[in-house]
């Protein structure tokens, strides 16, 4: 009822301006939109394995013992969390990416996008953790389980169901912040968009599309969030 509504209010909206689609002028150009999609798929799905193992070395890290381990987690999450991701993008390619010689854009986007959200996801992991008493942690060293059994068995299984809704909002983010990687001309979705833009001048019938398309990505996150948010509810 909400998307009908909203459709609705969207069509009373152009038909008030009497705005004329151009739909034609675009439907050319839809192999592009199609393989600027899939590149930004690819980039996503790769990002969120990467950024989730980052940020769960970063979380491990900041509880460490030596100290130097954890003021490096510190450093890290505080330096990315603290400066925008465009200047990242920009000094990674063009400085980082080219003195050690990643000079495959694809690989350069993931691995900005994954450094980059590694930190937040860090930070949410850690809260995660934390959020387990700690008299289940000294119960689980009293019966003599290891630390790796201790994460395994009583930490993450109670942690997840915690860290799951920050968890994808921070996914959803990072597929939109994909689009900021068209300023080093990677060819994903956003760079499709403005170029069937310049071609067509049909801003609008360019970037619906841009919308929808991003929409078909985060909104299978969500999804998946709610099922894994049902499923451990009964598992804790």
């Amino acid at each position: 009822m909400i998307l009908i509504a909203l459709a609705a209010g969207l069509h009373a909206a152009f038909a008030q301006i009497a705005y004329h689609w151009n739909w034609s002028g675009v439907w050319v150009y839809r192999g592009q939109f199609i393989r600027g999609w899939l590149a930004t798929l690819a980039i996503s799905v790769a990002a969120l394995v990467c950024s989730t193992l980052i940020g769960l070395a970063a979380a491990l890290a900041r509880r460490a013992r030596l100290l130097l381990i954890r003021q490096a987690g510190v450093v890290y999450v505080e330096l990315i969390r603290g400066t925008p991701l465009l200047v990242q993008i920009l000094v990674f390619f063009y400085v980082v990416a080219n003195a050690f010689g990643v000079h495959n854009r694809f690989v350069a986007g993931v691995l900005i996008l994954s450094v980059f959200a590694g930190a937040y996801i860090s930070e949410i992991i850690r809260s995660g953790i934390e959020s387990v008493g700690a008299s289940q942690l000294e119960s689980a060293r009293a019966i003599g389980l290891t630390p790796a059994q201790i994460y395994r068995h009583v930490i993450f299984p109670q942690a997840i169901r915690q860290m799951l809704p920050p968890l994808t909002g921070q996914f959803v983010s990072l597929v939109k912040d994909s689009s900021l990687l068209s300023i080093i001309s990677i060819n994903e979705f956003t760079l499709a968009a403005q170029q069937v833009n310049s071609a067509t001048y049909s801003t609008l019938e360019s970037y619906i599309p841009l919308a929808a398309g991003y929409l078909l990505v985060t909104w299978p996150l969500s999804a998946l969030s709610r099922a894994l948010e049902h499923r451990f509810r009964f598992e804790t």
